[in-house]
């Protein structure tokens, strides 16, 4: 049986936002929108500040490290109520 908490993506994406805000490598703009669980492992998306041609900018790596950052250290503690 898993230790982890039930919650909803709505209150996942609050802590979610709270952590990246309050991360030193926080960027303006830098927000989740949505998240999903695969195979117990959550996956947040937002904005990637892409260019207007759609290619990756300096933004762009970090919003996936701190993407990234979440899944590893919120994944450990949430799943997503169904």
């Amino acid at each position: 049986m898993s230790d982890k908490k039930v919650i909803s993506t709505f209150d996942l994406l609050l802590i979610a936002n709270q952590i990246i805000q309050e991360h030193d490598d926080y960027i303006e703009g830098m927000r989740a929108d949505s998240v999903q669980e695969k195979e117990g492992v959550l996956v947040f998306r937002g904005n990637y500040f892409l260019d207007e041609n759609g290619l990756p900018t300096s933004k762009t790596t970090e919003v996936f490290n701190m993407f990234k950052y979440l899944a590893h250290h919120l994944s450990k503690e949430f799943t997503i109520e169904k």
